[in-house]
């Protein structure tokens, strides 16, 4: 595998990292099995891409697409805190919603920002190539949301949301509103997603209304792999683990695509992640096996 190779699955796995970490807030600390993923990750690459396209600046038009996904994800509690709606069905109408609104978004299946301005390219180091000055944005980038969400889940408001996962009627009796914890942290799981599609859209040159098929999958096989790795009960280690999860899926990914050998082509993608995420499941399992047989 090239390094060209290398480093463009770095720069992938950072950002659905950053996926990683929205389907760590919804599906591990609310245990809230939300498939917006799907619409809202697309969402923020259409709002961004549309915006860009149209003459605003970059910068702008990637906070205004992780607003549009807070919002996706804040209807989506809302569904099921409100009108009492499964949590699961709640997701999936929102998902098959977006689809819709995305693509009243762009106007068109996709959007290309091959000669438009991104926030790489004006963030670009002088001296670095596109495809190391990239992967550096992104990974500084990362870093700073990662620490926000360690300082947030050990303030009062971030220690409720926990709460509200792990025992939402003990929170109830300690005074904890676990309807409006549960639409915060909705929002914020999107909001990542939805930022994460922003910056894949300006990482591939454009966006398109499939860019999102998959995107829970691939979320939820970045915190199993990094659960598996580097298994732990404390959430700064957790959030760097689903980070380097996202990362090590990427470059599975890329070795097994890029590897003569195996014979795998682009469209053996699907099987190839479900064969990772079949694999991280069963190793923890292993492991316990293999601690009982030694207790024994």
């Amino acid at each position: 595998m090239s390094i060209y190779s290398l480093w463009g699955a770095l720069e992938i796995g950072l950002i659905f990292g950053l996926v990683a970490l929205g389907v760590l807030i919804s599906f591990r600390i609310l245990r809230f099995p939300d498939l917006t993923v799907d619409g809202s990750f697309p969402l923020g690459g259409a709002v961004a891409a549309t915006l860009i396209s149209a003459g605003m600046d970059p910068f702008s038009s990637t906070l205004i697409a992780t607003f549009a996904g807070a919002i996706a994800g804040m209807i989506t509690g809302w569904l099921n805190v409100k009108l009492k709606i499964m949590d699961l069905l709640a997701s999936i109408l929102m998902m098959i919603a977006l689809y819709s609104i995305n693509l009243r978004i762009m106007g068109r299946p996709n959007v290309p920002l091959i000669s438009e301005p991104t926030v790489f390219t004006i963030l670009q180091p002088e001296g670095i190539t596109d495809y190391v000055g990239r992967p550096l944005i992104l990974l500084a980038l990362v870093i700073v949301i990662k620490f926000a969400l360690d300082w947030y889940f050990s303030t009062k408001a971030g220690l409720a949301m926990r709460a509200t996962g792990s025992n939402p009627r003990m929170a109830r009796s300690q005074g904890v509103a676990t309807g409006g914890r549960i639409l915060a942290g909705m929002a914020i799981s999107n909001a990542l997603c939805a930022l994460g599609g922003a910056l894949f859209a300006q990482s591939q040159g454009g966006a398109d209304i499939s860019m999102g098929i998959g995107t829970i999958v691939i979320g939820l096989a970045a915190v199993i792999v990094g659960e598996s790795i580097m298994p732990s009960r404390r959430m700064a280690i957790i959030t760097l683990a689903v980070i380097v999860g996202a990362v090590l899926y990427r470059f599975f990914i890329a070795l097994a695509l890029n590897a003569d050998f195996v014979g795998l082509k682009a469209q053996d993608l699907n099987l190839v992640t479900a064969v990772l995420v079949t694999v991280a499941l069963v190793i923890p399992l292993l492991k316990q096996r293999l601690r009982g047989k030694g207790g024994r």
